[in-house]
């Protein structure tokens, strides 16, 4: 394959006889491979049926004839407007019963079987113009799946799909009833065909209905994509299928949708728009990338890297000079083979208008086309060394899409968020240089130290079995509060007290809890002071050692948190939610007892990032400061791109000596 960079382009948005001069700028660059059409639906098809690939087969000559490969995205999430004018069925209507206008993109519903058929009619026609054609690297399944689906669709034929779905589940109405505890303000079912959407309601629906809702949902947009990748299967020859995921995006499980691909493909910004200025913070960056690692297990492509400053009706901050070169190194450090830019050049029309691309409005090469031209000149000459290698790690935190769904519905505290959670845990492994794979809740453990889990809300079946076995066997295990409170379909075990299936593993009972709605509690941990935040877990302890005990007014003398030990191994216990002084702590503990190994010192902004593989072992140094600092990384490393001397936002890549 062998790619390495890439960049999003439009060409329907610009005169023909610009083509060949974008084309040849792409390959001075040092530009391999170009995403094309994932928005084209019109320009490709401009009534039922009428097929015009002619402008995109000349798109594809030119890019060909410069040294550049084609992906085609398949339109689907731009459905047209004479479609939408035969079938405005297919327009999506939200839990108030309201459709939703033409407009915007994603204006469809994934269940409506007109929709469905005009799909597989251009991605099908798509596929028999391209699926042999060499010039065409392989295929990307419509675009970010899922994104303005957040409250859609409650349409009759979502409400029939939901309906067959809750069937196959149950197999019979009254088993249903007794899963979600109907008989609470009557609401059971003599049928499945009276089970409604979630719509908007005067108090709260049912959380066992919402996270069947949620389950469902995701289910929908796994078969969509699969049923493309069907069509695509059968008639692309030698070319490669994926589909660009959104990091912690929760509307779809990403360990389901990543499975019928080749490779996971993401979309990094880092500044964007809808995020708290100035931006992400380098942690919850790495935190993602590190995720789409480890939905294949295996190394994956950003198709959209931040290349300007971003907007729609508002702005995101401007990258600093030398960040669009960092921010690209970080996804090459976290796994990523191949980088691809959005976009080439920053539109003069549509909603993106301020979502800048390498290029500005007016198409002349600048700042931008400099930094990065130079960083792929760079980078470009050592990637084919570490390709297919991941970032090795000791250190896994489970990620789950149902417990996240089951806390989305029930959070206790407004302020509690599984992904916030999750993203505390990676913040504290981060700034010790311990590199952390996020595994699902299936993943084998035997590769790990220590496994450290959000809370396990719901006892989905296997996983306390696959938990305790782990533990026995010599693993070190981390909980959090609200573990092993509900059932797989979300109602409140009943068998024994909290934390229900892993009290034994844990040594403990929570016997009663606390909200911390209006409250903190102050915690001494190894002599620094920290506060337990959100919520608060009365802990008996029966076999378990306690830990790190409250001090001030609220729960004073209760423990934080609790080790036991469990066969050959350590199963923890937190009673709390850390801040993130606790959290330093408590992780330093865990790291301990486990034998974690860091990757070394470095310099605070300067983040460490090792890729292993049958090529040799990388080191990489990236400082996310406006300051130069010096990384020594000791004997035995040798300097590939930079010295140890990193510039402001400089990045540098070692080798391990023989």
């Amino acid at each position: 394959m062998n790619y390495r960079f890439g960049v999003d382009y439009y060409p329907e948005h610009w005169p023909e006889d610009r083509w060949e001069t974008d084309a040849r700028l792409m390959a001075e660059m040092g530009l391999k491979v170009v995403r094309l059409a994932e928005f084209a639906w019109r320009k490709m098809e401009s009534a039922p049926g009428r097929y015009n690939f002619d402008w995109l087969e000349r798109v594809i000559d030119i890019l060909s004839r410069n040294g550049l490969k084609a992906i085609l995205g398949t339109p689907t999430a731009a459905p047209p407007a004479w479609l939408v004018e035969l079938h405005p069925e297919i327009l999506p209507v939200d839990s108030t019963g309201t459709r939703r206008g033409f407009g915007g993109r994603h204006h469809d519903c994934q269940s409506n079987p007109d929709y469905r058929t005009a799909a597989a009619g251009i991605v099908g026609a798509m596929a028999d113009r391209f699926g042999s054609d060499s010039r065409v690297a392989g295929w990307q399944v419509d675009n970010e799946l899922g994104n303005s689906h957040k409250n859609l669709c409650h349409c009759v034929h979502c409400r029939r799909a939901f309906q067959s779905w809750l069937e196959n589940r149950y197999g019979i109405v009254e088993r249903l009833n007794a899963a979600w505890g109907t008989d609470f303000w009557s609401q059971a079912y003599d049928r499945f065909g009276q089970i409604d959407t979630p719509k908007l309601t005067p108090n709260a629906h049912s959380p066992a209905l919402i996270l069947d809702w949620k389950r469902f949902h995701s289910d929908l947009i796994v078969e969509f994509q699969r049923n493309q990748i069907a069509i695509l299967r059968g008639r692309a020859k030698d070319q490669f299928i994926t589909h660009n995921c959104m990091g912690f995006f929760d509307l779809v499980d990403y360990f389901d949708l990543a499975e019928s691909l080749d490779f996971v493909s993401h979309d990094q910004y880092p500044t964007g728009y809808w995020e708290t200025p100035p931006g992400r913070c380098p942690e919850d960056l790495a935190a993602t990338l590190d995720l789409m690692a480890a939905l294949k297990r295996r190394t994956f492509w950003v198709m959209e890297q931040q290349s300007g400053p971003t907007g729609w009706q508002i702005m995101g901050r401007t990258p600093k000079r030398g960040q669009l070169a960092l921010w690209t190194a970080q996804s090459i450090a976290r796994g990523a083979d191949t980088v691809v830019f959005f976009r080439w050049r920053s539109c003069t029309v549509g909603t993106e208008q301020f979502w800048h691309g390498i290029l500005p409005h007016d198409g002349v090469p600048g700042a931008r086309y400099q930094e990065l031209k130079a960083f792929i000149a760079s980078m470009g000459t050592v990637m084919p060394r570490f390709e297919g290698a991941l970032n090795m790690a000791e250190v896994a935190v489970v990620h789950s899409y149902e417990q996240n769904w089951a806390l989305e519905i029930q959070p206790h505290h407004p302020d509690l968020d599984y992904v916030r959670v999750s993203q505390d845990i990676y913040r504290a492994l981060f700034e010790r240089n311990i590199p952390v794979a996020y595994v699902s809740p299936e993943s084998d453990l035997t590769p790990y130290k220590l496994v450290i889990a959000p809370p396990l809300f719901l006892d989905i079946p296997g996983v306390a079995a696959r938990l305790e076995a782990y533990v026995q066997a010599g693993g070190q295990l981390v909980l959090l509060p609200r573990t092993g409170v509900k059932n797989y379909e979300n109602a409140c075990l009943t068998g024994a007290p909290l934390p229900g299936p892993y009290a034994e593993l844990l040594g403990i009972h929570v016997l009663d809890y606390d909200c911390l709605r209006d409250a903190e509690t102050k915690v001494v941990a190894d002599g620094a002071e920290g506060l337990g935040l959100y919520w608060w877990d009365v802990v008996t302890v029966k076999s378990a050692t306690p830990l790190f005990t409250a001090t001030g007014a609220e729960h004073s003398g209760e423990p934080a948190m609790t080790m036991n030990r469990y066969g050959e191994g350590i199963a923890w216990y937190v009673a709390t939610f850390p801040d993130r002084t606790l959290m330093r702590a408590m992780a330093a503990r865990w790291i301990a007892a486990a034998g974690v190994r860091s990757l070394g010192e470095s310099p605070p902004g300067v983040e460490l990032v090792r890729r292993k593989g049958p090529g040799g072992e990388f080191l990489f140094a990236l400082n996310h400061t406006g300051e130069s600092l010096i990384h020594d990384p000791g004997a035995g490393w040798e300097h590939l791109v930079g010295t140890a001397r990193l510039e402001p936002y400089g990045i540098a890549v070692l080798v391990k000596k023989d």
